[in-house]
């Protein structure tokens, strides 16, 4: 049975999801973008004040229909951009709602100079039953050269693809 690899991800500027299709090329993984059934405002000040709300209310926004089967999961890369210190709210309304259970966590985070806040702690919290590996921050506009952090980051954590398989992940 082949497990697979899959890269879930949040993404409102566009850093992260850039990040996550690099990571998802690398790593040999599929690619799924979560999506908000209300989109966060185009306005940069709107969209932080909205966040920054949400996060201290601690609301999840509801989240366009996923079909995604988990149970032949290898790896399942989580991206977020980094709000006000932690993930971004629709990343965990899916946690929230998905409830993962034993799988490998690979948590990756975009952010425009504050670093991965408090992302991995709240993670780990969220995905308790999870074996959570350490989590990649990249800087939001240095995304279009960070393949080589991604391939360090993959070979550390035990998920760089096989090259000698036809270089696939699965």
């Amino acid at each position: 049975m082949n497990k697979t690899r899959l890269v879930l991800f949040y993404s409102w500027s566009g850093n992260t999801r850039r990040a996550a299709r690099l990571l998802a090329e690398r790593a040999g993984a599929d690619l799924v973008e979560l999506e908000p059934v209300s989109p966060y405002p185009a306005d940069y000040a709107q969209t932080v004040r909205q966040a920054g709300r949400e996060i201290r209310q601690g609301v999840c926004p509801a989240l366009r229909p996923l079909a995604l089967d988990l149970s032949g999961c290898e790896a399942l890369f989580l991206g977020t951009p980094n709000w006000c210190g932690t993930m971004a709210p629709p990343l965990q309304s899916f946690l929230r709602q998905a409830l993962p259970q034993g799988l490998r966590i690979a948590p990756f985070c975009t952010h425009g100079g504050g670093g991965a806040g408090r992302i991995a702690a709240d993670l780990a919290r969220l995905c308790a039953g999870c074996e959570v590996l350490p989590l990649l921050s990249l800087r939001g506009d240095e995304v279009s050269a960070a393949g080589p952090a991604i391939d360090r980051w993959l070979a550390q954590i035990g998920l760089a693809p096989d090259r000698a398989e036809g270089g696939t992940a699965r």
